[in-house]
């Protein structure tokens, strides 16, 4: 059986990082290979970190955490997920939930499982909602506000790794505003994540989906994947990564609401692009290959067989290196590209629009 969790293999990058609108290429700066499995985690808390006192436990939060993340089984592979409300809408990867359409879901502590079916998708944040057949008994979880996450605050990551159920990691936060391209897996396209934050508490296989909480008990994040290093393709110790809980929750309430994202909050430029090489094989720019009817690139006059030097200051060698840049911009902000085009290097002035929702 597959194990539904990109700790395989992450693509990592120090600045923001956005998917490029109207289609494209979304692959990250640095990539990381194939990671090697790390031995289970115990289905507990973790030591405390050092500088805590002895006597510190971290039992009380985790008791209330438990009942609200379950594990996930598809066709294809197991994962984890977070229940939101009483009604038994569950918020989970798009990678977890994959092609699939219907599910089983689990509560730590259950024998039996129930079944669940798909509420809505939406693969650029890599989020996806299931909605649990019966939700007696789904204990809705608190979520924090993670725009107040900061680096040095102890996390624990709560999930089914290795479908080991209801087990726990232990951790900091490492950093916040990371971003990170996720590859393509079965029913799953990748995805660049703007916002991600990074955690030492161990995210493992089936990890993907669950909850990465604080001490308080309250959800900050929806781990997704782990780093692997781009030297032996081993599992990188102690670089996890976690979409922040305020985008899963927009995310997830759009796609109850309307069973779709209307409201992306993502940048593009309305372009599909591609690396263009050189005679020698090496990168050369980011050449566009259809532009939107319409849209921001359109109106700025850009053409297809353009090639995109920079973004504002940033170079733009590849198109990766654009689709990077696009997580520090917001829809509506203005930004000068220099373009090539034949002989000609022109700089036009294009207003961003809007990723469009699923």
């Amino acid at each position: 059986m597959r194990w539904t969790q990109r700790g395989r293999r992450a693509l990592i990058a120090t600045a923001m990082a956005a998917v490029v609108g109207g289609g494209g290429v979304a692959v990250g700066a640095a990539a990381f290979g194939p990671a090697a499995a790390e031995p289970s985690p115990v289905p507990a808390a973790a030591p405390a970190p050092a500088g805590t006192p002895a006597s510190a436990s971290y039992a009380a939060v985790v008791r209330e955490v438990l009942p609200s993340v379950v594990l996930i089984r598809t066709p294809s592979g197991l994962g984890s997920g977070v229940v939101l409300d009483t009604k038994g809408n569950i918020v989970t990867n798009a990678h977890v939930a994959g092609d699939a359409t219907s599910f089983e879901v689990q509560v730590a502590g259950q024998a039996e499982p129930r079944p669940a079916r798909l509420v809505g998708t939406y693969p650029p944040d890599d989020l996806a909602v299931i909605r649990a057949d019966d939700p007696s008994g789904l204990r809705p979880a608190r979520f924090g506000d993670s725009s107040r996450a900061q680096a040095g605050d102890v996390v624990l990551a709560i999930g089914n790794p290795l479908g080991l159920s209801g087990s726990v990691t232990e951790g900091i936060i490492s950093a916040t505003g990371r971003a990170v391209t996720e590859p393509a897996a079965p029913g799953s396209p990748a995805a660049t994540l703007p916002d991600a934050i990074q955690t030492s508490a161990p995210i493992n296989p089936g990890n993907s989906g669950g909850a990465l909480v604080n001490s308080s008990g309250e959800v900050i994040g929806i781990p997704t994947l782990a780093a692997a290093s781009p030297q032996s393709g081993a599992q990188a110790q102690g670089i996890g990564f976690a979409i922040p809980s305020n985008l899963a929750r927009d995310i997830a309430r759009q796609l109850i609401t309307s069973g779709k994202v209307t409201n992306s909050h993502r940048a593009a430029i309305g372009a599909q692009v591609a690396t263009v090489t050189g005679a020698d094989g090496a990168p050369a720019g980011t050449g566009v290959v259809a532009v939107t009817p319409g849209g921001p690139a359109d109106q700025a006059g850009i053409r297809a067989g353009d090639v995109i030097r920079s973004f504002g200051d940033t170079p733009t060698p590849d198109a990766e290196s654009l689709t990077q840049v696009l997580a520090g911009a917001r829809p509506g902000q203005s930004v000068t590209l220099t373009v090539a085009r034949g002989d000609q290097t022109l700089t036009p002035e294009v207003r961003l629009g809007e990723l469009p929702g699923s």
